[in-house]
């Protein structure tokens, strides 16, 4: 008897998670926990990819912000938790540069993931969001995300997961984000000052968190991925943690006029 479709779509979703693991990146952006992957979970990250593909190329685009679910950070009235550049090869794959933290860790690496790799990563909820950039926006960043060198350039490994946007000692995956965007836009950005002097020209605000004294103690003590030194003292002893979210980005490049207005996918 020939395989359902179902079937084989389920076997094709297990490979590829098993290959995931194989390949080290299972964990990236996790917290370590030896907890396979359900049948059900697969399922959903690969139908959420599958549908996320379709609608990018409908959209026309090249080059897109494309964000996840992650995590539930509904206490601090975000939607979304991740993303990166999504961007489609001549091959009309749907690829994905950004930037996680290594299994809890204070270490960080830049990922080049298709979508399937993306969504499979331990969502929160099965949801996807992005905007597509102006013509002259995408055009610079696709010409930057061909160029590895340019890719890694603003990439600092010591990672927080709650970093200042205007320091450079630590640096989370959404912040590479939008530092690589000002790399991309402004030719004369060779650094994460410059690039954070461009996105403040530019009026980007970060999210402002209110986050109370013994909840950073016990961040800070009980995980390697939270710093909060990095803030000004003001700001961290009056509760104020600003960081570069989601929300934040796709909100500022839609006023900004560097994109146009969010567009989200979400399964039943």
């Amino acid at each position: 008897m020939k395989p359902s479709k179902l079937q084989r779509r389920l076997t094709i979703a297990a490979t590829a998670a098993a290959l995931c693991a194989a390949m080290g990146t299972a964990h990236a952006g996790r917290s370590c926990e030896q907890k396979p992957p359900s049948v059900q979970t697969i399922k959903q990250g690969m139908e959420l990819a599958a549908q996320t593909s379709k609608a990018l190329d409908a959209s026309g685009a090249k080059v897109v912000a494309l964000g996840r679910a992650g995590q539930d950070l509904s206490k601090y009235q975000l939607r979304y938790s991740h993303f990166g550049w999504a961007y489609k090869t001549p091959q009309g794959q749907w690829l994905v540069d950004h930037k996680l933290n290594e299994c809890g860790t204070s270490v960080s690496h830049i990922y080049r993931q298709g979508l399937g790799e993306f969504f499979l990563d331990d969502l929160w909820r099965f949801e996807a969001v992005w905007v597509v950039p102006t013509p002259e926006v995408q055009e610079r960043l696709y010409g930057l995300l061909q160029d590895r060198k340019k890719v890694m350039a603003l990439h600092e490994p010591a990672y927080s997961m709650v970093s200042y946007p205007w320091s450079t000692k630590y640096q989370q995956s959404n912040q590479w984000a939008l530092e690589t965007l000002a790399e991309a836009m402004e030719p004369t950005v060779a650094s994460r000052d410059q690039a954070q002097a461009w996105l403040k020209f530019k009026g980007y605000e970060p999210t402002v968190l209110k986050i109370g004294p013994l909840t950073r103690l016990g961040g800070r003590i009980t995980s390697a991925n939270i710093a909060f030194d990095d803030h000004p003292s003001d700001k961290r002893y009056s509760d104020r943690i600003e960081t570069v979210t989601v929300d934040s980005a796709i909100n500022w490049m839609q006023r900004a006029q560097l994109s146009g207005a969010p567009q989200t996918l979400r399964l039943p």
